[in-house]
């Protein structure tokens, strides 16, 4: 069973609420997790933070983009439990 959840867009307003710390922790969990399917980024870190925004970088990602990834290694892992 796959999510019905929408992705979360690069402007949602909650991204704002993520520090710093609080992506690095989700980043080493989504490479924690990721590492099973074959997704690797060996020099995936946090980058600057634009307006308010925590950027990630694997070519300087939005930190929607690793919530999004982690909600779909999330739900494999829940589809084949």
């Amino acid at each position: 069973m796959t999510s019905s959840r929408f992705p979360m867009l690069p402007t949602d307003p909650r991204i704002r609420n993520y520090t710093d710390d609080h992506i690095r922790t989700l980043l080493a969990e989504v490479l924690e997790r990721g590492r099973k399917y074959g997704l690797i980024f060996p020099s995936a870190t946090t980058d600057q933070t634009i307006d308010g925004r925590v950027l990630v970088r694997f070519n300087t990602a939005p930190a929607s983009t690793l919530l999004n990834l982690l909600v779909l290694l999330l739900d494999i892992e829940r589809d084949t439990a």
